[in-house]
């Protein structure tokens, strides 16, 4: 690769492309023989758009360290719940912005690829850590490593309220099955399925699938904004709450930080959905639905993607 003139800042998130990310993850780096060239790699990034505190790429990397920390004894699995709402909170973007893929490609290959191997590498002689997909550095949202857990936190938070979203990456089935679907875009919708959880109205990993499939396919004659209307979002206040990040204070690690209070979901809409999703969950057929007494509850438990899981 050869260096161009725009060499990002240390201490930066700059974008680094697809196809220049592609390019290193051959099999020796994916199987953990060889090292990220992460400094190369950042010297054909490109830097950030303004000069906003919210490009600070040592708040994130202060996290990434914490959650290793914090969950070397447990599965790494684990910390995406904890690491999901603060991520959101310290890289404050628009949903357009959250959609180049170049920024999560820096992140996960220039700023904490080892974080990437930690939490998606399967064990293997001495220190190396094979991760099965280079998906997990540069690939689709839902399967990146990074972009996964902020979109999960954007969709699933209420308003300013983070609770629902690290309720929803505490199971490995949501992050899994619920961020492919189309109603996924519906706020009340994320909503509802965080209170089914809860409640244990959803208990299974299969449960959920089956719901989520059936509601996919029942979208054609149930039109959601008929049945629960969703309140426009204040734009106005997320974009302040974007442009106050040189102010905020970092992530605190023991609570959750406070997202942009940017109007949350109706909570008749959520019940409204709830009462038609376990109608839903009434007749779609689960499978192996005679076994789920058997089926551990979906909360905590690893998804078929994880680490030591086989499908």
């Amino acid at each position: 690769m050869k260096a161009t003139k725009s060499v990002v800042p240390e201490g930066r998130i700059g974008r680094l492309s697809d196809s220049a990310a592609l390019r290193v993850l051959t099999s020796g780096v994916l199987r953990g023989f060889e090292q990220i060239p992460s400094r190369r790699l950042q010297d054909v990034s490109t830097p950030p758009p303004d000069a906003s505190e919210r490009w600070d790429s040592t708040a994130i990397r202060d996290l990434c360290d914490e959650a290793m920390r914090r969950f070397r004894e447990g599965a790494p699995a684990a910390s995406d719940a904890w690491l999901a709402p603060r991520l959101h909170y310290s890289l404050r973007l628009t949903r357009a912005e959250a959609t180049e893929s170049a920024v999560w490609n820096f992140l996960a290959l220039c700023v904490a690829p080892d974080f990437v191997q930690w939490r998606w590498g399967r064990p293997e002689d001495g220190e190396r850590r094979e991760v099965g997909q280079a998906a997990r550095f540069c690939g689709p949202w839902f399967n990146q490593c990074f972009s996964r857990l902020w979109w999960a936190a954007e969709i699933f938070r209420n308003g300013e309220d983070y609770t629902p979203a690290e309720v929803a990456c505490r199971n490995q089935d949501v992050l899994n099955t619920y961020l492919r679907q189309e109603l996924v875009t519906y706020r009340p919708a994320a909503q509802a399925v965080v209170r089914m959880l809860e409640r244990e109205v959803v208990r299974t990993g299969r449960q959920l699938n089956a719901l989520t499939q059936g509601a996919y396919a029942a979208s054609a004659t149930k039109i959601y904004e008929v049945l629960a209307p969703d309140e426009l979002q204040d734009f106005g206040a997320l974009q302040d709450w974007i442009d106050v990040r040189d102010r905020a204070v970092a992530a605190p690690g023991d609570r959750l930080p406070l997202g942009p209070d940017d109007g949350g979901v109706s909570e008749q809409s959520v019940e409204t959905l709830m009462e038609w999703f376990e109608e839903l969950l009434s007749v779609v057929k689960v499978r192996g639905r005679r076994d789920e007494a058997e089926e551990p509850p979906v909360a905590g438990g690893a998804g078929l993607d994880e680490p030591g899981v086989s499908p």
